[in-house]
């Protein structure tokens, strides 16, 4: 094992344990969390969903960090996105179980909390689909769109803040990565199930699954943009 390798295991090691075994740590993270919701979701995207993307890196090259990369860059573009997918999360989770009481189910939005298992089962389900359905393609575009303006300008925060040909970024896509892996195989077969757990559990548990999926996200987006099929990524 590198000694890189060893250091950010201990490091992620040494914050699970944190959490695990001293409850004030815990209590607090929670109280700032219900507190400052939007604030504590960009500050976990910019630190986790980040910690994924050099996952990936590390998975794909052997190495965390390399020129070019653009840790800092892309640590504000995941804390901004944590935002927006913090109000995606409000948004559907009042929208969609209504849209079930519309259609004329026998079934209301509080009892995503306290209703049957079934019925919760139900609505968090709902929610799900319709998050990923609608909100997620474009918030994984939008992510693709900054990642490949991020290694157009060489990692740098100064290049990060020029501007973005949206148009000549969205012609360099690899659509067929994106589509075929992250669009057609995550959002189905991962997202779809993964967010239906998040919508189940209580709600101090809800933020570390919603931890684990932040790097997770990372990871996925990160390895889709090194994917080598079709036009170059």
């Amino acid at each position: 094992m590198k000694q890189s390798d060893a250091t950010a295991l201990a490091c992620v090691l040494g914050i699970i344990a944190i959490f695990a075994f001293v409850p004030a740590v815990m209590d607090g993270f929670i109280s700032l969390t219900v507190a400052h919701p939007y604030l504590m979701s960009a500050v976990k995207f910019a630190v986790l969903s980040t910690f994924g993307e050099c996952l990936g890196l590390r998975v794909a090259t052997g190495v965390w960090n390399k020129p070019g990369f653009g840790v800092l860059p892309k640590a504000l573009v995941w804390a901004l996105l944590g935002v927006g997918i913090r109000a995606a999360f409000t948004i559907f989770s009042n929208g969609a179980p209504q849209i079930l009481v519309e259609l004329g189910l026998p079934v209301t939005p509080a009892e995503i909390k306290t209703g049957a298992f079934g019925t919760r089962v139900l609505l968090a389900f709902s929610i799900s689909v319709t998050i990923n359905l609608i909100f997620a393609p474009v918030f994984m575009t939008l992510h693709k769109i900054t990642d490949m303006h991020i290694a157009a300008t060489g990692g740098s925060m100064h290049g990060f803040f020029s501007r973005i040909d949206v148009a000549e970024v969205l012609s360099r896509i690899n659509w067929k990565a994106l589509w075929g892996f992250v669009f057609k195989k995550t959002l189905p077969f991962f997202w779809v199930p993964a967010h239906v757990v998040t919508f189940l559990i209580p709600g101090h548990f809800q933020v570390l699954y919603a931890a684990v999926l932040g790097i997770a996200l990372g990871l996925i987006l990160a390895t889709a943009g090194r994917k080598k099929t079709g036009a170059p990524a």
